[in-house]
């Protein structure tokens, strides 16, 4: 089904935002594995495009090919996707549990060409931003007018890659690239002002010669109207830096960023569930 919606219920995609949370935490506690914090950080971001009226796509068409592209380009929140895929009728849900097992295609990073609606095989970081601009060239010359969106994580922004793909997409004016900056301030050693700090953020990317919106990452009517307003400048990329929160929605994860690359444990996962579902 194509999204085309303009009108959304909010608190509908509230508690589709919760529902994608919680598949996330069954998904990667059977697992024992995988990137749950990464994961629910962008969770609203995910909802916005895929059921805000954003992303135009056919979930049983998947390779339509004016449809609009989601890179995942910090593939270790490849739960996310995949809960939001399932959700939009890519795949059956079922699939879902079996993340990380032996010839799955549910794998810990999205491999393009396992999973319907996985555009593109990411999680060696910094590449995703690149693939993007690649896509919105290829459809140039192919005539076809569709959007792109990339969406980064805050650590992955340290990678010169990143900025070689921003320079490039700025003298190439594709104002159909749309890059969505997850920033959590964290990554897995420890916060990003620490690590490598980004900041001034915002000016960095205005003079790579991009338009950016700025936004609260987990309000989901504010990140509708980001990218609508994305859509409409002429001329250059954007990016939306998306202030968000590592672990979203558990208390004792947003607490802990060293929950970036493990499981919760069962017991730890029931403490979760009573979160989430409050």
């Amino acid at each position: 089904m194509m999204v085309t919606t303009q009108s959304v219920n909010i608190q509908v995609l509230k508690e589709t935002a919760r529902s994608l949370r919680l598949d996330i935490l069954d998904m990667t506690t059977k697992a024992a594995s995988g990137h749950p914090s990464s994961s629910w950080s962008c969770v609203e971001i995910l909802v916005a495009l895929y059921f805000g009226g954003i992303l135009r796509y056919r979930a049983d068409d998947p390779w339509w090919p004016e449809r609009d592209r989601f890179i995942m380009s910090k593939g270790h929140a490849a739960p996310a996707l995949y809960a939001v895929l399932a959700a939009a009728g890519y795949f059956s849900r079922d699939l879902l549990w079996t993340l990380r097992q032996v010839d799955s295609p549910v794998q810990g990073h999205p491999i393009q060409g396992l999973l319907p609606g996985v555009e593109a095989t990411t999680g060696s970081l910094g590449q995703g931003l690149s693939l993007g601009l690649g896509h919105v060239l290829g459809g140039r010359l192919n005539r076809l007018n569709y959007r792109v969106y990339v969406l980064l994580g805050d650590g992955e922004c340290q990678a010169g890659q990143v900025w070689e793909a921003a320079m490039a997409a700025a003298h190439f004016k594709a104002d159909n690239l749309h890059a969505i900056v997850d920033y959590n301030k964290y990554q897995e050693t420890g916060p990003i002002s620490r690590e490598m700090a980004l900041e001034p953020f915002i000016e960095k990317w205005q003079g790579f010669g991009w338009h950016v919106e700025e936004v609260d990452g987990h309000d989901i009517a504010a990140l509708i109207q980001a990218l609508r307003a994305v859509q409409q400048v002429r001329g250059q990329p954007s990016v939306i830096i998306a202030h968000t929160v590592k672990g979203k929605g558990v208390s004792f994860v947003e607490a802990d960023y060293t929950f970036h690359g493990r499981a919760l444990t069962p017991e730890q996962a029931a403490r979760a569930r009573e979160e989430l579902l409050r």
